[in-house]
């Protein structure tokens, strides 16, 4: 059997922690800040935790 690509898309966008899990940034921080408060603003600057229904499905693309 071949080894298993990692999927660069997602490399890209989900990073591992320490412990396992996979850290991404927030959706909605691109454009149309006008209409978004200061602390709406800075909220979006700060990464979370992927949801952990993906984290099977993220294992997959990543490590293989």
């Amino acid at each position: 059997m071949p080894k298993i690509k990692t999927h660069k898309g997602a490399a890209k966008r989900f990073k591992i922690t320490g412990k396992g899990k996979f850290r991404r940034h927030r959706a909605n921080s691109g454009h149309l800040f006008l209409t978004k408060t200061t602390k709406r603003k800075r909220r979006l600057r700060k990464s979370t935790l992927a949801d952990a229904t993906n984290v099977k499905r993220l294992n997959r693309l990543i490590q293989g």
